[in-house]
């Protein structure tokens, strides 16, 4: 995953290069979304059911490749009927702010009441 959304583009550039305040957030939250987000964070995301944002943390930065990664399995429960196409990276449990987003490898369909997990290391991060 290495689509950022223009909110973080405009975030890092003014951190590293107008030396603003920290704003980097407590806490990340991975979601589902049923179209692509997009950098302006317009795309569908999961509603109904017992769906909700999962808190997300990552590794350390892998110095030679500038990636990092999730570092426990998520798990999504009680999930609407629907189809995930993109995941996302928010900085709030519900609201917020879009980070990061990508298309899954392969569309899932799901049921209602369905549960859908993402592995440990699935969810990989990079800045070239």
């Amino acid at each position: 995953m290495s689509e950022m959304s223009n909110y973080l583009e405009t975030k890092i550039l003014d951190y590293v290069l107008r030396d603003t305040a920290d704003w980097a957030p407590a806490t990340v939250y991975l979601a589902l979304h049923t179209a692509d987000p997009a950098e302006d964070a317009s795309g569908a995301e999961v509603s109904g059911g017992s769906y909700a944002r999962q808190a997300c943390a990552f590794d350390a930065t892998h110095a030679t490749g500038g990636n990092t990664a999730n570092t426990s399995a998520e798990s999504f429960t009680g999930m609407p009927a629907c189809t995930v196409s993109h995941i996302g990276i928010w900085d709030h449990a519900s609201a917020g702010n879009l980070l990061f987003y990508t298309d899954v490898t392969a569309s899932k369909t799901v049921g209602s009441g369905d549960t859908i997990s993402v592995a440990a290391g699935a969810v990989t991060v990079t800045l070239a």
